[in-house]
């Protein structure tokens, strides 16, 4: 359930992808990842979403730089075409339990409970419990999930904060269909803060947010189509090289 796998903008390469291949696992695509953040930064992947994998490429310090994430086998593959080689790590895997609907599906050490079912605004939800552990301690928190979206139309937190989500229009964006969503989180300090997401349902995912700060990420020039294999395999004559976890702290634990 993608409600609870949001973009964390700062990673937002590895992020967008699981996203997308999460929210849009039934849909074939490709499309421009675009994250925009303060003082006119932007970091542009470009995406390649099949039904097994997702292929991400963009340009760090001058050069291209390739992943393809496979969730399902929980594991992926760093090409390097300058030197013709690849590397392979590996990520969360995906439980091999069947789907159930419940936010457990894609979130790992939490205990998730169904206690009801409410109408909010129109909409049809239904209520969970889910139960997770930090730092030694249970954490209890509430989740009014949107059944046909698969949003979250209300969330409280251990804090005492209040998540709502309403939509507010139906809007035109990047060239695709879209209704505009309007989050408010209220923290018990009284502070408020807002943010928006533009919800796809075609594609069965947000396809553009705006976050607190000034962040906005979305997905540009969608094409939905099958996406080719080779996309999704490593070049033929290129070589395996090992991780060196000692200099890369991502990959340490793996």
């Amino acid at each position: 359930m993608g409600v609870l796998k949001k973009i964390v903008v700062v990673v937002c390469v590895v992020c967008i992808s699981r996203y997308a291949y999460a929210e849009s696992k039934t849909i074939e695509f490709s499309a421009d990842a675009v994250v925009s953040m303060p003082q006119n930064v932007v970091k542009k992947t470009r995406l390649f979403v099949s039904k097994k994998a997702v292929r991400s490429e963009m340009v760090i310090d001058g050069k291209n730089v390739v992943e393809i994430i496979y969730p399902d086998e929980g594991r992926a593959i760093l090409i390097n075409d300058a030197l013709k080689s690849y590397k392979e790590r590996f990520v969360d895997q995906k439980s091999e339990k069947k789907e159930t609907g419940s936010p457990c599906d894609q979130i790992s050490n939490a205990v998730c409970e169904m206690i009801g079912t409410e109408d909010i605004a129109g909409h049809k939800t239904e209520k969970w419990q889910i139960i997770s552990e930090s730092r030694g301690k249970k954490l209890r928190t509430l989740h009014w999930i949107d059944v046909k979206r698969k949003l979250a139309i209300r969330e409280f937190f251990p804090d005492g904060s209040l998540a709502e989500l309403k939509m507010i229009k139906k809007e035109k964006v990047n060239g695709r269909d879209t209704e505009k969503w309007q989050r408010t989180l209220s923290r018990p300090d009284g502070r408020n803060t807002q943010s928006y997401q533009w919800y796809d349902a075609a594609l069965k995912m947000a396809i553009k947010e705006e976050l607190p700060g000034g962040y906005v990420r979305e997905l540009k020039n969608i094409k939905i189509s099958k996406q080719a294999d080779v996309l999704f395999s490593v070049p033929e004559g290129y070589r395996k090289v090992p991780l060196q976890p000692a200099t890369n702290p991502e990959y340490r634990n793996r």
